[in-house]
C-alpha cells in the first residue's frame, strides 16, 4: 500500500510549519550577528551560560545549537509531502515532480561545495556542509514518501543500524575507535572522499545517518495532511517524540551522543525533539489559532533558503557595516551596550529582508 498524495487529499498550507522553519532559521542566522559570542564574553554566569548555549557541544553531549540543523533538515521533510500535493493539484505529471526533485536536491548539493568554493577563493571539493548533506537527505526523502509509513520508518532505522554497524567494525588501523575523534570510520571516509578532514571532527558520512530526520520529516508531514483528526495527529507525534527522547538517552551509554559524527542514539534524540517540537508549533499555531508573533517568525520560514545562503555568503557582515554608524549615534555613551545593538540591528536587518519579500509576494525557491 502506498501513500496516497492525490490532489483530492488536503494540501492546505500551515502557518505552524512556517513558524518553526522561521524560528529555526532566524536563530541560525543570528550567529553571524556576533549576538552569541558576546553572550558567551558576557561576565554575567546566566548570559554567558545562554551564549554557550549556541556553540556545538565538543563530543558527547548536547547544547541547543545541537538541534538546529536536525530541525532544518526534518523541517525539509514535513514539506515535501505538502509540495508534491500542491504541484499535482496543479496538473503536474509525477514524473515531472520527480525530475524537480532530483534538480532541487542536485542545486542544494552544489550549492553546498559552492558555499566552500567562495569562502576558499578557489573550487574546492568539501562535503561537510548541511546544503551538501541535504542534497542527499532530500531525494533520498522524497523516493521514499510514496511507500508505507512503516517501511519509511524501517529505511531510517536501518540508515542508522549502517552507521552503527560501520562505526563499530570498521577494521582499518586507525580508524577502528568507533566514538574516538578523527580516528573512526567517518575521518577514513573523509580521507578517500576528499583527501582531507575537518578541524571540528565533522565527517561527510553524516549524510546517511541524519537522512533519518528527512525521512521522519516526511513521515510527520504525510501524519499531518492525512484524514485524522487534529488531536489524533497531535498525539501520534508527541507520543513517537517522547519515546525517541527517551530511547535516545537511553542508548548514550552504550552509544554516546554525539553531534560531530551523527551517532544512532543522538539522531534518535534530536529527532525525538523534532517531533515535539512540531507538535507544539502545530498546536500552538494552527489549533489555538495563537498567530500574531508567530507570523512574525513565519515570515522568514517563507524565504528561508535566501536569507539562508545570503547570510553563509557574508551578506550579515555588510549588515552590521551598515548598521553600526546609527548604532554608534545612538549608544556611544555606553562601550558596553553598543555593540550589543549593533547585533541586534544586523538580526533585525536580516528579518526585515525577509519580511520586504513577504510583503511583496516574492518567494525564493529552487
Amino acid at each position: 500500500m502506498t501513500q496516497d498524495i492525490s490532489p483530492q487529499a488536503s494540501a492546505q498550507r500551515l502557518l505552524s510549519l512556517d513558524f518553526f522553519r522561521g524560528l529555526t532559521m532566524l536563530l541560525l542566522i543570528g550567529k553571524s550577528s556576533g549576538l552569541y559570542r558576546l553572550l558567551q564574553a558576557s561576565d554575567n554566569g546566566i548570559l554567558s551560560f545562554i551564549g554557550f548555549q549556541f556553540e556545538h557541544h565538543p563530543w558527547n553531549g548536547l547544547t541547543f545549537w545541537d538541534f538546529v540543523e536536525p530541525f532544518f533538515m526534518f523541517i525539509v521533510g514535513v514539506a515535501i509531502p505538502f509540495s508534491a500535493l500542491k504541484r499535482l493539484e496543479r496538473g503536474d505529471p509525477w514524473k515531472k515532480i520527480l525530475l524537480h526533485a532530483v534538480e532541487r536536491s542536485a542545486w542544494l548539493f552544489m550549492l553546498g561545495i559552492i558555499y566552500y568554493s567562495i569562502s576558499a577563493g578557489r573550487p574546492v571539493w568539501k562535503l561537510w556542509n548541511v546544503l551538501t548533506q541535504l542534497g542527499f537527505t532530500y531525494i533520498v526523502a522524497f523516493l521514499l514518501m510514496r511507500k508505507p509509513i512503516k517501511v519509511q520508518v524501517a529505511v531510517s532505522f536501518g540508515f542508522l543500524l549502517l552507521s552503527e554497524l560501520l562505526y563499530r567494525f570498521w577494521p582499518v588501523e586507525g580508524f577502528n575507535q568507533a566514538f574516538v575523534p578523527a580516528q573512526n570510520f567517518g575521518t577514513w571516509v573523509d580521507l578517500q572522499l576528499m583527501g582531507m578532514t575537518e578541524k571540528g571532527y565533522w565527517v561527510a558520512f553524516n549524510a546517511v545517518p541524519t537522512a533519518a530526520f528527512t525521512i521522519w520529516g516526511v513521515v510527520a508531514g504525510l501524519i499531518l495532511r492525512s484524514e485524522r483528526t487534529s488531536n489524533q495527529k497531535l498525539k501520534i507525534l508527541i507520543i513517537a517524540g517522547l519515546i525517541g527522547i527517551a530511547l535516545g538517552f537511553a542508548l548514550d551509554p552504550i552509544t554516546p551522543i554525539v553531534k560531530r559524527i551523527a551517532t544512532s542514539s543522538y539522531v534518535i534524540e534530536t529527532g525525538g525533539w523534532c517531533l515535539v517540537a512540531l507538535a507544539f508549533s502545530y498546536w500552538m499555531v494552527d489549533l489555538k489559532k495563537i498567530q500574531k508573533v508567530p507570523k512574525f517568525f513565519a515570515i522568514v520560514g517563507m524565504n528561508c533558503l535566501f536569507i539562508y545562503l545570503f547570510d553563509q555568503f557574508g551578506g550579515a557582515s555588510l549588515l552590521i557595516k551598515i548598521a553600526k554608524p546609527f548604532t554608534y549615534a545612538l549608544f556611544f555613551w555606553s562601550p558596553v551596550l553598543l555593540p550589543y545593538a549593533t547585533a541586534f540591528a544586523a538580526w533585525f536587518l536580516l528579518w526585515y529582508m525577509c519580511y520586504w519579500l513577504y510583503k511583496n509576494k516574492i518567494l525564493i525557491k529552487i
